[in-house]
């Protein structure tokens, strides 16, 4: 289980990280295009990082292809995520003008990231360390689970701060670590889980519920946020397995050994929607 080795900086005035996502600059500039990764690095020299195996609670979320309003899930508990992160990065005294970070200390911190690919979007997925390594940069790395624990998803997830989600390209033994934290913090009610109602059903009487009162596995919110973009203001569910069915969320029910579609997986009950499998429970096929 090797991972490319990428060292580098975290910066984060002018950006927007949230719980799961944040700007790294590698010391190589050419570091993604020496590895032939498919990732996207802007003019300032920053990648937008994804980070691997874990989904936060959603800060500014644009349902596509709709040109609707931003929308977001409860802000405490994403806000939470967020900050943590920076901490964990070495970040002190943030300063947010609305989620935009105008001003922090120190202006960077050392890390580093370890990745194999980027995602549709060329955003690299990866597990993100602050700190140093004893390892040559853009050398390959035995990632195991004990260097997995010291990567900053993992402290997001055994705190129960973010969601697992789980894709395909993720190893196994990764998965198997990142599963048991996950477990941990869920059978504790750690941070989201003492809220979240993925599983337990979440019922919508208005469509301001995802955004104000309903903590939801961020994927699940995103596709009822794109279905509700299709009719503003109607908090009906009745045609919402219908519209997941016209999408390609392709997924493996581990317990069952089968892949399927996202909507096979969720159940709706008159206003009440809910997750059938638990979130371990579930490989997401990359887009």
């Amino acid at each position: 289980m090797s991972l490319y080795l990428i060292k580098g900086q975290y910066r984060i005035r002018g950006s927007q990280p949230d719980g799961d996502s944040v700007h790294f600059f590698p010391d190589d500039a050419a570091a993604f295009t020496k590895l032939h990764l498919n990732a996207r690095v802007g003019a300032s020299g920053a990648a937008q990082l994804r980070l691997d195996a874990i989904d936060a609670l959603e800060t500014h979320y644009t349902p596509p292809g709709h040109g609707g309003r931003t929308l977001h899930q409860p802000l405490e508990l994403a806000h939470a995520a967020g900050a943590r992160l920076l901490e964990l990065l070495g970040f002190t005294n943030v300063v947010r003008t609305g989620e935009v970070v105008s001003s922090a200390t120190p202006d960077a911190t050392p890390g580093y990231i370890l990745t194999r690919f980027g995602d549709k979007y060329g955003r690299p997925v990866a597990l993100a360390f602050p700190g140093t390594i004893d390892q040559p940069d853009l050398g390959l790395v035995f990632t195991d689970a004990a260097l997995l624990k010291k990567s900053v998803n993992y402290q997001l997830l055994s705190e129960g701060l973010v969601y697992p989600t789980f894709y395909s390209k993720l190893y196994l033994d990764l998965r198997v670590a990142l599963t048991q934290a996950a477990d941990a913090a869920r059978e504790a009610k750690t941070g989201i889980w003492g809220a979240d109602a993925t599983t337990d059903g979440a019922t919508i009487h208005a469509q301001s519920d995802l955004s104000e009162r309903l903590v939801l596995l961020p994927k699940l919110f995103r596709r009822l946020a794109e279905y509700f973009a299709t009719a503003p203001g109607d908090p009906s569910l009745g045609h919402f397995k219908a519209f997941l069915s016209t999408l390609n969320d392709r997924l493996y029910v581990i317990s069952e050994g089968r892949a399927t579609g996202f909507d096979t997986v969720i159940d709706v009950n008159g206003d009440t929607v809910k997750l059938t499998k638990a979130v371990t429970d579930l490989i997401f096929v990359e887009g």
